[in-house]
């Protein structure tokens, strides 16, 4: 009997459906990882076979790729050996014997072999204006390297005087080199402002690229979700704002203008935001660029409030569940008060039942989040938890004057945790994040000022008015948390 291709092909194809369904279960059931995305990923790849089973081989496992991933661990010993020397600079280094919040600058000292730096100045700068004014200031200051490393990058508005800036800077000898995430900065990497940034000498590289054959060979959606400024090794620059002017970044998306912050760093903790961008810039173009040991302390390191600062570099190749378990600590040190702005709250439920645990043990805890945001799924899933946590007393505040983009949290109001990290599942696991963990009055009284000015643009929740909504919205809630860990 002579059959067919279109007869073949329909004995074939379920065959092979079945085979890659069981497959996929069993790995399923055997990985480590949250029951919620086990049941999220089976829920799909039984509903909806074809496209679950294709979802799953595109976005199911953390793959950074054989040619990254090999060179990640090849890099590896040497930075840890730099962090290592960095550690014996005994009049930077804080011995964490003498922290309140020992415990979790242990965790990121015994996994990530980054140490606690001390005699740093912050500064806190909350509005675009200022932000870019700073940061242009001290490009034009700049007088060996100026390093950089952005998820998004849109030119116009505030970023032209950015980038002239940088083009200046290139044309007196100054190295200037620019790490840009392939997704978030697609637009910008094929524009003719890259073009004629690179005419005149600036450096700027591509990671994490996206297309259709490399889906297969690794994970499409890993994101470059740092927001890294460091120049001449001695200032840096961290925080939630991309490279965008907010008045004219998305203008159409009727959000309202985008709201973050950035810190300025001097002082000898910006060698390590230093050597970050080394090891991304190294991994892209196998280009070694010096790591070099910071100078003296700015501040004195024998008073209390020396702003001392830990960095928690977080991704795929770093320790994992590092992101969960810091969360977790501070949450669980708190005696007093917890207040969290984030612009997206899809947590998983171990951060989301910590934070209701603390309200039931008379802890304050304080959500303040976005009315809106830029995604209808994560709009729908993050009201998930909203139910537990009123009834257990967190208050939660929505911001009505543009996107909260501010990611923080304040414990205790002593301990601040700044950086790029989002409550959700994306930056827990997928996202190469930077976070800068500081225990210091002062610097925790500069965020409790800036969380405050949140809270006076923002509308309470009551637990009251929030049992009244539809019932429909309850099944859309539910709905979209289950999707929470492919978010």
């Amino acid at each position: 009997m002579n059959l067919s291709i279109e007869q073949i092909i329909a004995y074939i194809f379920p065959v092979i459906m079945w085979i890659l369904t069981i497959t996929i279960t069993i790995r399923l059931i055997v990985k480590k990882q949250s029951v919620s995305a086990t049941i999220s990923w089976l829920m799909i790849i039984y509903l909806i076979p074809v496209v679950g089973i294709i979802a799953y081989l595109v976005f199911g496992e953390i793959n950074l790729g054989t040619k990254r991933a090999k060179a990640f661990k090849r890099l590896h010993p040497k930075f840890t050996q730099w962090f290592d020397e960095l550690a014996q600079c005994h009049n930077l280094i804080r011995s964490h014997h003498t922290l309140n919040y020992s415990p979790l600058f242990d965790l990121a000292r015994n996994r990530l072999n980054i140490p606690c730096v001390l005699g740093n100045e912050l500064q806190i700068f909350a509005t675009p204006d200022s932000i870019i004014q700073s940061i242009i200031n001290d490009i034009d200051q700049a007088n060996q390297s100026i390093n950089m490393v952005f998820y998004i990058w849109s030119d116009g508005g505030l970023i032209d005087h950015v980038q002239q800036a940088l083009i200046r800077a290139a044309k007196r000898g100054i190295n200037v080199r620019i790490v840009l995430d392939s997704v978030g900065s697609h637009r910008f990497l094929k524009s003719q402002s890259r073009l004629l940034m690179e005419r005149h000498g600036v450096k700027i590289i591509e990671t994490l690229h996206v297309n259709l054959l490399r889906m297969f060979f690794s994970r499409i959606d890993l994101r470059q979700h740092r927001k890294i400024i460091v120049i001449d090794n001695q200032i840096a620059y961290t925080g939630s704002m991309n490279m965008v002017d907010p008045k004219i970044f998305k203008k159409n998306s009727k959000l309202g203008e985008w709201v973050d912050i950035m810190v300025r760093i001097k002082g000898p903790v910006s060698s390590i935001f230093n050597s970050l961008h080394a090891w991304d810039w190294e991994i892209e173009t196998n280009e070694e660029l010096p790591l070099e040991l910071p100078p003296c302390p700015i501040m004195a390191v024998d008073q209390p409030n020396c702003h001392a600062v830990q960095i928690l570099a977080t991704g795929p190749g770093f320790p994992d569940d590092l992101v969960t378990q810091a969360l977790s600590l501070a949450i669980f040190s708190a005696q007093k008060s917890i207040t969290i702005t984030s612009p997206y709250f899809v947590p998983s439920h171990n951060i989301a039942e910590a934070l209701r645990i603390a309200a039931l043990r008379g802890v304050q805890v304080t959500l303040i989040l976005p009315k809106r945001n830029d995604s209808l799924m994560v709009n729908w899933a993050s009201r998930t938890f909203f139910d537990e946590l009123l009834t257990a007393g967190v208050k939660i505040y929505k911001f009505e004057q543009g996107l909260l983009h501010t990611k923080s949290v304040l414990i205790d109001e002593c301990l601040s945790l700044v950086g790029t990290v989002n409550m959700d599942m994306r930056s827990f696991l997928l996202n190469f994040e930077v976070t800068m963990v500081v225990e210091d009055i002062e610097f925790a009284n500069k965020i409790k000022l800036l969380q405050q000015s949140y809270i006076s643009k923002s509308s309470p929740l009551a637990l009251d008015t929030w049992k009244k909504r539809p019932v429909y919205h309850r099944l859309w809630e539910r709905l979209f948390f289950l999707f929470s860990p492919l978010l």
